[in-house]
């Protein structure tokens, strides 16, 4: 393949993922839990990003949409059916069962405490906990998690979309536990 040209062979652009994968393995087992999430477009982009980042699973909790929702079916173009999720109504329920089952709980918020993202040290197994939209994570999560990372902001917004926050975090952990 010459340098330079862009790859738009479906075949093409998965050898070149696959070989990157096979000398770049993550030691690290991702999850997402989503808390209370209101807009089904956004559920859709997390399994985007959820599967992009070799995700274990989605763990949704309150009135966040679930497939089949059409909305949450369209943003993720399909990858609603590679990701295994559950939902788990209340949000200390999720939270206590994603500890079970042996995730390190870290929060993407501004909370006391909180380090930048780039600082923190995960563990192996890591499950994100990524709260309402508007709200944030509750602070009946937020009682369990085992801490909280940040996003520093240069601009004078005070954050960003709420899965695109999860990417910046997710692959910043992939990176850094690399094998």
């Amino acid at each position: 393949m010459s340098e330079g040209k862009t790859v738009h062979k479906k075949s093409g652009v998965r050898q070149i993922y696959k070989e990157y994968v096979r000398e770049h393995r993550p030691a690290i087992e991702i999850a997402f839990f989503l808390q209370d999430w209101d807009d089904p477009y956004n559920v859709g982009g997390m399994f985007r990003v959820a599967d992009a980042c070799g995700a274990t699973e989605l763990v949704m909790s309150g009135h966040s949409p679930v497939p089949p929702d059409p909305q949450v079916h369209v943003t993720s173009m399909g990858h609603h059916r590679r990701i295994p999720w559950q939902k788990i109504e209340r949000h200390e329920e999720a939270a206590q069962a994603i500890k079970e089952a042996g995730y390190q709980l870290v929060a993407i918020e501004i909370a006391e405490g909180a380090m930048p993202y780039d600082e923190f040290p995960y563990g192996d197994k890591v499950c994100f906990v990524l709260g309402n939209e508007v709200n944030g994570v509750y602070t009946s999560v937020m009682r369990h998690v085992d801490g909280s990372v940040f996003i520093p902001m240069f601009g004078k917004g005070r954050s960003m979309n709420v899965h695109v926050a999860a990417a910046v975090v997710a692959f910043d952990a992939l990176r850094v536990k690399r094998t």
